[in-house]
């Protein structure tokens, strides 16, 4: 559930505080008082895009941010990106500076909108009345209706991925024959060469530090040796020092015990300077300044070198090219019986993505005819009287009608439209999510033909449908949705825009009992929605000190009953709308 919601300088808000309750949250207000900024708001914080057009004016920067109670699976989503929980709560918080640059926090800690994204479908819907059309293409359509279902498309999206390797893979190899044999002699010099030179990784590193050590070898014995005879040979070496600080503290020791520890620790002390000596004088003796060494190694470097130029930036890529160019040669060598193998994959990756593809597809089509009587029904509510269909089209329907009758399989695609109508299970429609087309058709006057969702024509009707297809959606048991839990908060931007009297009075009835199971959040400018309030805001614009500020107040009763009077009446309310405001709301209860 959303609990509290805050802007600051965002657009014309200066600064606000909703702090929002369970059950149905309506906000109202005159027409530009910033109700729908609000829902914006939000849905940056859902992961939506920003802008510094958003910063109010004279303002550096704007902030929102807002308090979700936590869920299981927001906890998980935090686990996975390495943000600590903050208690029951999760905090949600953006930036958006004047420079441009934006950022992100959760329960104040650096994140990212990726992360808002994932939490988004966990913690609140938002649904403003642009996305009508926008976003109820095909696409969307099959997310509602696995959503619906509780289907996962991990199966059909891992087996196509197999499918689409082995094809990719078979393609390469038959691609181009001609190409390739031309390219065999080019392939067998860059191995031939790759392999005389006999390469080891890391063997550059390790002959740049002895090329190093050859080329400087008089200076580093010298100053081995003299480092040796300062801290062990030389009568004021670092050891004999050690050796007389030793002798007198010994003598310390024997009338005061509180230095025989120091006594302990100088001993070690000359025991790893002893070490110390040790290594750099054998250090120095094996110092070979050897011109021809030197010389030997850099021809070898400078034979690497020109490698690395023509086959990677490191030796090991250099090797990996060579391994790569001598698969290639192989498979040439082997040609048929490589492709023997591959086609056989292909086959058998093929036949495991149309079993995870057909089972998918029997499911949604089950789905399809449950949610299409749901939402028929939901739709019928609100003071409408449609048909409602969900039309699943896969190429799968017409290779089996195909075995029983090829006139019905041909009707049949000319009905639904099917991408392979004479019945072939071509893999052009083969996508991670299935060969599915989902389509969802409508017909809102008896007598009309079903059309395409999105072609319908009135916005008022558009608003009803997708409310009552998040009805049907949101309230489907949570036993058949596992995989896809519904968002603990659904918002609404306007969605009663169109309609009135008898439908508003079914919309708000229908957001009234979706709020028995959910949070809702909803602008309305329609009196017969206000009425069904469980939390009502007031959402004005007032002029102060010559800037204007939105201000979002929650209203008691009282207050409530004069503003859905206002509703009812306009500007100048009466004891008539007084008396009707308050009738409504008492028959909403």
């Amino acid at each position: 559930m959303l609990v509290e919601l805050r802007a600051e300088n965002y657009a014309v808000v200066d600064h606000a505080i909703a702090n929002f309750g369970p059950g149905l949250n309506l906000l109202t207000g005159e027409t530009g008082a910033g109700k729908s900024i609000l829902v914006d708001a939000l849905a940056l914080l859902m992961g939506g895009k920003s802008s510094t057009d958003l910063i109010r004016h004279g303002a550096d920067k704007a902030v929102v941010s807002c308090v979700f109670e936590s869920t299981p699976g927001a906890e998980a989503v935090l686990e996975e990106n390495g943000i600590d929980p903050e208690g029951a709560e999760i905090i949600l918080r953006r930036e958006i500076l004047a420079s441009g640059k934006a950022r992100v926090f959760v329960n104040n800690q650096p994140a990212t909108v990726a992360v808002l994204k994932q939490l988004a479908p966990e913690l609140a819907l938002v649904h403003a009345q642009s996305e009508a059309l926008s976003s109820f293409d095909q696409p969307q359509q099959r997310m509602l209706l696995d959503r619906f279902a509780g289907l996962s498309t991990d199966a059909v999206a891992q087996a196509h991925s197999r499918w689409r390797a082995a094809q990719e893979r078979l393609d390469d190899l038959e691609r181009g024959e001609q190409d390739r044999l031309r390219m065999v002699d080019l392939w067998t010099y860059q191995r031939k060469e790759i392999d005389s030179a006999s390469l080891t990784p890391g063997e550059d590193e390790s002959l740049e530090t002895e090329k190093r050590v050859l080329a400087n070898a008089e200076k580093l014995y010298s100053a081995a040796m003299n480092a040796f005879d300062q801290l062990y040979e030389g009568g004021a070496s670092a050891e004999a020092a050690l050796r007389a600080a030793i002798r007198n503290i010994e003598e310390i020791a024997r009338y005061d015990a509180r230095f025989a520890e120091s006594v302990q620790q100088l001993e070690s002390a000359r025991a790893t300077l002893s070490d110390v000596s040790s290594s750099l004088r054998g250090y120095a003796e094996h110092i070979d300044a050897s011109p021809e060494r030197l010389a030997e190694i850099e021809d070898r470097l400078a034979a690497i070198d020109r490698l690395k130029r023509k086959y990677g930036r490191t030796v090991a890529e250099v090797i990996a090219f060579g391994e790569d160019v001598a698969r290639k040669l192989g498979e040439v060598e082997d040609r048929d019986e490589i492709l023997k193998q591959l086609r056989a994959e292909l086959a058998e990756a093929a036949a495991a993505y149309r079993a995870a593809a057909a089972e998918l597809s029997a499911a949604r089509c089950a789905a399809a005819a449950r949610l299409a009587k749901q939402a028929e029904s939901q739709i019928n509510s609100l003071a409408m009287k449609v048909r409602f269909e969900i039309a699943v089209q896969s190429p799968g329907e017409f290779e089996a009608l195909k075995g029983h009758d090829s006139r019905r399989a041909e009707t049949a695609g000319k009905k639904d439209g099917a991408l392979a109508p004479e019945g072939s299970l071509s893999s052009e429609s083969w996508s991670p999510h299935g060969w599915d087309t989902i389509e969802f058709r409508i017909a809102t006057n008896p007598g009309e033909p079903l059309k395409q969702l999105t072609e319908i024509a009135s916005g008022g009707e558009m608003s009803r449908v997708l409310l009552a297809l998040k009805v049907a959606i949101e309230e489907t048991s949570s036993k058949t949705r596992k995989k896809n839990p519904a968002p603990r908060t659904l918002v609404f931007d306007e969605i009663d825009i169109g309609i009135g009297g008898r439908a508003a009075e079914a919309v708000g009835q229908k957001l009234k009992a979706l709020s028995r199971g959910q949070q809702i959040l909803c602008v309305t400018h329609l009196p017969q929605i206000a009425a069904f309030a469980d939390q009502h805001f007031l959402i004005d614009k007032r002029e102060e000190h010559g800037r204007t500020k939105t201000h979002i107040r929650l209203l008691d009763q009282r207050a409530s009953t004069h503003e859905v009077a206002r509703m009812l009446s306009g500007a100048k309310v009466t004891e008539t709308s007084l008396q009707h405001a308050a009738q409504m709301i008492a028959a909403s209860k």
